[in-house]
């Protein structure tokens, strides 16, 4: 059995939930001792929030549709120094969240990201994995980062997420967390996790609307300009990275590392 060190009281998990009444009393049960889980509510109409509430989980309510939406009403309803994400179907552990804190809070990373390992047959469907491969590399492309996967697992500080002004509601939610991170120079890593078989259907990748909505939402979000084009355009100054300002001792590392 895996030991884990011991966990940081000073964290909230941010769980976006959809009629997950049937994950929920083992993905409740496996948050470290000392974390507050915000079970956030999108819609549900199998029970989840009263089920979660009795669990013992805090119960936050998005009425706006959308993985996004939720997720973001999880951030900002969260307290704690440090914030981390799981999804709510059972398709992962939220206590292999534990040295995700520890190295954000040791300062050896600003994100750290799992990076999903089927360990059951049927867990990822085909599709599915040839399109996250295809959004790794194009995300890439995009920022430098040498990441494999764009998994919900992962944990940041909840200040600096707030300051990356997120700003999409669907799908793209996770990719532009990534995005805006590499634009602002953070250090973001990336580690191996089991990822089982979820309980239920997926509300994305289960359907064929909701594939082709997340890579709608993903492609838009990769179009987006970095962050200094985007405040040259809108206030009509160049804003200089500190590579280009010529201060290498400050410049954004750039390369994102799977360990």
């Amino acid at each position: 059995m895996t030991t884990f060190p011991v966990p940081d009281p000073d964290v909230d998990l941010v769980l976006p939930c959809l009629n997950e009444a049937g994950a929920l009393p083992w993905v409740l049960s496996r948050i470290p001792s000392g974390w507050r889980a915000l079970v956030v509510d999108n819609g549900s109409t199998d029970g989840s929030a009263e089920l979660a509430r009795a669990l013992g989980a805090t119960v936050v309510r998005e009425e706006r549709r959308g993985f996004g939406a939720a997720c973001h009403a999880g951030l900002t309803a969260a307290t704690a120094d440090i914030v981390c994400f799981c999804d709510c179907d059972g398709s992962l552990d939220p206590a292999l969240l534990v040295p995700f804190v520890a190295e954000v809070r040791a300062g050896e990373a600003d994100l750290v990201l799992g990076r999903r390992r089927p360990t059951e047959r049927g867990a990822w469907p085909p599709h599915a994995r040839a399109g996250n491969i295809a959004l790794a590399r194009m995300l890439r492309r995009r920022t430098g980062l040498r990441l494999h996967d764009l998994g919900p697992l992962r944990a940041a500080r909840r200040e600096a997420l707030l300051g990356l002004g997120l700003t999409d509601r669907r799908s793209g939610y996770p990719l532009q967390m990534v995005v805006r991170a590499a634009d602002a120079g953070w250090r973001v890593t990336e580690h191996d996790v089991p990822y089982l078989a979820r309980t239920g259907v997926s509300k994305v990748t289960g359907t064929w609307r909701g594939t082709w909505q997340a890579v709608r939402d993903m492609r838009r979000v990769l179009a987006e300009p970095p962050v200094s084009d985007r405040a040259s355009a809108s206030t009509g100054v160049q804003v200089p990275s500190p590579a280009a300002a010529g201060d290498p001792a400050l410049a954004p590392s750039r390369g994102g590392t799977a360990r």
